[in-house]
This record gives structure tokens, C-alpha cells and sequence, in this order.
């Protein structure tokens, strides 16, 4: 929910009819009290999860926003967590959350788009969170190619996903209509504003994930609850680069 901390109607309406970039930029000093921000309890999921598949030197946060993910990094990786954006306003607001002095691994601030990463391959760790919605369909396979670029033999790509809604349920709807407003607002009005939140699909996903180089494997992410036929809500994608020859940026 958002609280009385949080954007108002106005601003929320300026933000949706500026760009991608530009929205985030106005968005960004009020992002952490709007829900658009990843629940702390997904955080420490991740987080927990994602410690047993470790140890780690070196962590990258895609598309990092106001550096939740990094919060993440700082957890697990030994020596340095990197946060990279295409929002200067969200990284202003990242590098005010973690100072310069702070205990644990050295952070860094990257201003880059995902889709053209600035890195070589540098990292054991990388993640990202409720940030794909801004990508097309076209554009996830050299997103993903860009992250496995960025990696080190052996380093891994994680991210929570969650189980879409039941069809017919009322969070289905909710999705279907917040896109179609979406493919209405960018047909009508430039520049766009990229969100969606159903053209994530894990089947298109794993398959870009694996032309792109990766070998791809799905853990539960139980403690974020099961739904009613058993099945976890929630699972970690962890996509492990091997050396093959393929992908890469």
C-alpha cells in the first residue's frame, strides 16, 4: 500500500506520462514507500536462499533502484556489491542509503542500461529484483546475454519469480488491466513508459535464460507460502554460467 510518506495521484500521473527513465528520476525520493518496492520479506528469503549456493567475492545488482538489492549483496558477498541503473534520481537515492564507510564489502554505483552492460566478466554474483517488467519480450534475451557477459565462469544470475495468479482470480485481473492500460498509454502517448507485469512468463524466460548460455535450475522460495494445490508461490531462478562458447556480451 502506499503510505502518507508516498507519491501523490498527481505526481504518480506525471510520472506515468513521462518516460521510463524520466518517471523513475521523479519517483525515485518517495520509490521505498510505495509498494512498487520489493517486500523485506522476499529480500530475506532471497537472501537465505541464495547464501547456501555461495560463497561469494563479488556481487552485481541489475536495474538496482534504490539499492534493496545491494542490501542483499552486502549480506553474502565477502569483498564487493555493485549496483547498476539507468536512473540517475534512484542511484542518488541508492548511494544516500549505503555511505561511503559503511561496514561490510565496498560499494559501488554504476549509471549504465542493463541491456548494454559496462562490465567485464567481473562477478560471481549476480541479482535482480521487480525490474523485467521494464523490458520487452524482444529485449529479455540480450538483457540476459548481457548478465551472463558480466559473470565469471561459474557465476550465477538469481532472481525471485513469482506463481501468476489463478485465472479469474481478482490479482489476474488486476495485472491484465494495469497492462492493458499500459499497450493503451504507449500506443497513444510518446515517450513510452515501459511496465508490464505479464509478459515475464517462466517458460520464455528458462528458454531465453538457456540460448543466452546459462544452465538453469528452480528452487522453492517455501517460506514465501504454497498455494492451494501445494506448489511454492514463489521460486528462485538460478541461472549458472558454464562455459560454452555461447551467449555472453
Amino acid at each position: 500500500m502506499f503510505t502518507k510518506q508516498g507519491p501523490t495521484v498527481r505526481e504518480l500521473a506525471v510520472q506515468a506520462l513521462s518516460s521510463t527513465e524520466r518517471g523513475y528520476d521523479l519517483l525515485a525520493p518517495k520509490f521505498d514507500e510505495t509498494p512498487y518496492r520489493t517486500p523485506d520479506r522476499v529480500l530475506d528469503a532471497v537472501t537465505r536462499a541464495v547464501r547456501e549456493l555461495g560463497p561469494f567475492d563479488t556481487g552485481l545488482d541489475v536495474c538496482c533502484g534504490t539499492g534493496a538489492g545491494v542490501g542483499v549483496l552486502r549480506q553474502l558477498c565477502r569483498e564487493r556489491a555493485v549496483g547498476v541503473d539507468f536512473s540517475a534520481g534512484m542511484l542518488a537515492e541508492a548511494r544516500g542509503a549505503f555511505p561511503p564507510g559503511s561496514e561490510g564489502p565496498a560499494v559501488h554505483w554504476v549509471r549504465a542500461d542493463a541491456r548494454s552492460l559496462p562490465f567485464a566478466p567481473a562477478f560471481d554474483l549476480a541479482l535482480s529484483f521487480g525490474a523485467f517488467g521494464h523490458f520487452l519480450p524482444a529485449e529479455r534475451f540480450g538483457l540476459f546475454a548481457e548478465v551472463y557477459g558480466s559473470l565469471r565462469p561459474g557465476g550465477q544470475f538469481v532472481f525471485p519469480l513469482g506463481a501468476p495468479p489463478p485465472v479469474g482470480s481478482r490479482a489476474y485481473w488486476s495485472l491484465f488491466g494495469f497492462d492493458a492500460a499500459m499497450r493503451v498509454r504507449n500506443a497513444l502517448w510518446r515517450p513510452r513508459f515501459v511496465m508490464y507485469y505479464r509478459t515475464f512468463r517462466l517458460g520464455d524466460v528458462l528458454e531465453d535464460l538457456t540460448q543466452a548460455g546459462f544452465v538453469v535450475r528452480l528452487l522453492p522460495l517455501t517460506e514465501l507460502g504454497l498455494r492451494p494445490d501445494g506448489s511454492p508461490r514463489a521460486r528462485l531462478v538460478v541461472a549458472t554460467r558454464e562455459d560454452r562458447g555461447v551467449g555472453g556480451a
